[in-house]
């Protein structure tokens, strides 16, 4: 794509949002179809045919996802909403999505469209079975760093871009500085909340490109179980001051054996959505690291339930105004496991590109080659030349749910552990995951058997 048909593009969209959003106030229906028109004019076959219809019948009505785009319209700051429809929507979803798909074929890899990347190992808080908390809290990604990396990204059409960590917010000057600097990319961070406050809200405002995902494990009982006490009251507080100030956000769920049964229940969701949270993750607990307990890893039962739950809240009836995602679960909708560069990396504070944020196995470093080699990887490569991983999409993850998978592919590739301080053998942590991937399984199979009996395959490939 040439800069003058991209920008011809993004002024399309711009266009179209706008009026969309002037007309939703008078007609919301009518508005929201605009919206979904604009999306498949610019987007066109980037998504299948299938979800613009979707998209068209859950906002064709009064329902609950009609409500749900009103109350954030009416409670987001209008020029920061734009912004993030502008850079995470346009220039990272839509735009980046099909230059990256351009990029892949012009060099024979997968390019991811994400980029996940920790400017730091350092954190304020130390998180029971957080692989974060074993590592050197010394490391970070220099600014220069986190620039060249932008920019060699976007070369190859990247334009979204997650930080995780450590604690991104330890870095945040250098954060909104790299923002600044790259208006048209999207960020999206995930944070403890704790370093949240009311210049940090307006820096965000200023920036518009910038999206907080904050984490929570529960009520006050579990979070602070878990993170620490009084984290929970700094988490709530950091969700007030964003409210206030008409930012959008979300927040991401860890859910254990200890937590499962309250992090998607009705009191707990219905006090997200009091406090203005849009959006949840929800990622399962991975045993990642020395130290890590399997103790933590939830029950078949506990992640059926999880299974069912999410699909009921975010329904096209019914639920939740909210909208939920489960990083397992929801494989069936990605087909299966999306690391090792097939739609995104992870990269930590010591410059290892590793294929995931759970799988600390590398063969490269931006410090000493570029973004496009790192890619090119044996690791990535033998990622994607076995993806998926299982024809049932309920059993995605190499580690999780098939870890012979996983010792395969780092006795092939001999790809080394990155952890900073204690170096994890492949074959201790998928040891963690064995009895886990066996129970798992008949449940899997028996809820991929229910959802797809056409095509049911149990059994990996």
């Amino acid at each position: 794509m040439n800069a003058i048909t991209h920008i011809a593009e993004r002024k399309l969209f711009e266009v179209s949002l706008s009026a969309a959003v002037r007309n939703a106030k008078k007609d919301p229906t009518k508005g929201y179809a605009d919206i979904v028109d604009a999306i498949e004019t610019i987007l066109g076959d980037g998504w299948k045919p299938g979800a613009y219809t979707a998209l068209r019948a859950a906002l064709g009505n009064d329902g609950k996802w009609t409500a749900y785009i009103n109350d954030l319209l009416a409670r987001s700051d209008p020029v920061y909403l734009k912004g993030l429809m502008l850079s995470l929507g346009f220039e990272g979803g839509f735009s980046g999505f099909r230059r990256t798909r351009e990029s892949a074929k012009q060099y024979g890899i997968q390019i991811p469209w994400i980029i996940l990347f920790d400017p730091t190992s350092s954190c304020n808080l130390h998180c029971e079975g957080c692989w974060a908390s074993e590592y050197d809290r010394s490391k970070n990604l220099t600014p220069e760093d986190m620039d060249s990396l932008v920019r060699q990204g976007k070369k190859l059409g990247i334009h979204e871009y997650v930080m995780t960590g450590g604690e991104p917010l330890c870095r945040k000057d250098d954060i909104l500085r790299l923002a600044r600097n790259h208006s048209d990319c999207g960020f999206m961070i995930f944070t403890n909340g704790t370093l949240v406050d009311q210049k940090l809200c307006e820096d965000l405002l200023d920036c518009k490109n910038i999206l907080l995902v904050l984490s929570i494990e529960g009520f006050r009982e579990e979070t602070d179980a878990r993170r620490g006490r009084g984290v929970f009251d700094r988490v709530v507080r950091a969700m007030d001051q964003m409210r206030d100030n008409g930012l959008v956000f979300g927040t991401s769920i860890c859910y254990t054996r200890k937590n499962a049964g309250i992090v998607a229940g009705d009191e707990f969701l219905d006090f997200l959505i009091e406090k203005g949270v849009a959006f949840s993750w929800y990622f399962h607990y991975m045993p990642v690291g020395n130290d890590a307990s399997a103790d933590l890893i939830p029950t078949p039962q506990q992640r059926e339930y999880l299974y069912h739950r999410i699909r009921e809240v975010r329904g096209f009836e019914g639920g939740k105004p909210i909208f939920l995602m489960d990083f397992q679960n929801d494989g069936e909708f990605v087909d299966g496991c999306i690391a090792g560069g097939k739609h995104y990396c992870h990269i930590n504070a010591n410059g290892d590109v590793e294929p995931c944020v759970f799988i600390h196995y590398s063969e490269a470093n931006i410090h000493d080659t570029s973004l496009l080699d790192c890619l090119r990887q044996p690791l990535f490569k033998a990622y994607q030349a076995e993806q998926p991983f299982n024809s049932n999409m309920l059993r995605p993850c190499p580690m999780l749910e098939n870890p012979d998978r996983l010792r395969a592919l780092i006795e092939k590739t001999g790809a080394e552990s990155t952890d900073m301080l204690s170096p994890e053998s492949s074959e201790h942590l998928c040891s963690k995951c064995d009895a886990f991937a066996r129970e798992w399984a008949p449940t899997a199979e028996k809820l991929w058997a229910a959802g797809h009996p056409a095509g049911s395959s149990p059994g990996p490939d």
